[in-house]
């Protein structure tokens, strides 16, 4: 794992890259502070299938109730 600054992590974009590729992790900081951390992707182990909640979640029928003038008013200011 290596650490580098803001700046330098701007200038060297692809070779942290090509770092990160090979499975390593960079961490990004700012004034020697960490902020963000460059990591491999993996993808996820199981596929998702579509509709496997179906079933497991009912919107309740207050849901589509009018807000209460005052979380309405909030968003016209």
């Amino acid at each position: 794992m290596q650490q580098i600054g803001i700046l330098q992590a701007k200038t060297q974009f692809s070779k942290l890259i090509a770092s990160v590729e090979k499975g390593e992790e960079v961490i990004i900081a700012r004034y020697g502070e960490p902020v963000a951390r460059l990591v491999p992707f993996r993808k996820p182990d199981v596929p998702r299938t579509p509709g496997s909640a179906k079933g497991k979640f009912t919107v309740p029928p207050e849901f589509f109730e009018p807000l209460p003038d005052d979380i309405v008013n909030a968003f016209e200011q």
